[in-house]
């Protein structure tokens, strides 16, 4: 494995463990602009907006270290 893989590897394990330690208190997963839909015994939800974010800064991160 190169140094950049590590990199990224380490700052991945980094987020995900943030993410696990402060994950119920972000408000990820509540924005505005998930869908959630409840009908009966049915219930959809995609959060949309999340991935959006979640997209948006994995991009960033892998941008920085492509170089």
């Amino acid at each position: 494995m190169g140094p950049r893989v590590l990199i990224i590897l380490g700052v991945v394990l980094i987020i995900a463990g943030l993410v696990w330690q402060f994950g119920p208190k972000l408000p990820f997963g509540k924005l505005p602009g998930d869908i959630s839909f409840k009908k009966g015994n049915f219930s959809f939800y995609f959060p949309l907006v999340t991935c959006l974010i979640i997209s948006a800064v994995l991009t960033f991160l892998f941008n920085i270290f492509k170089k």
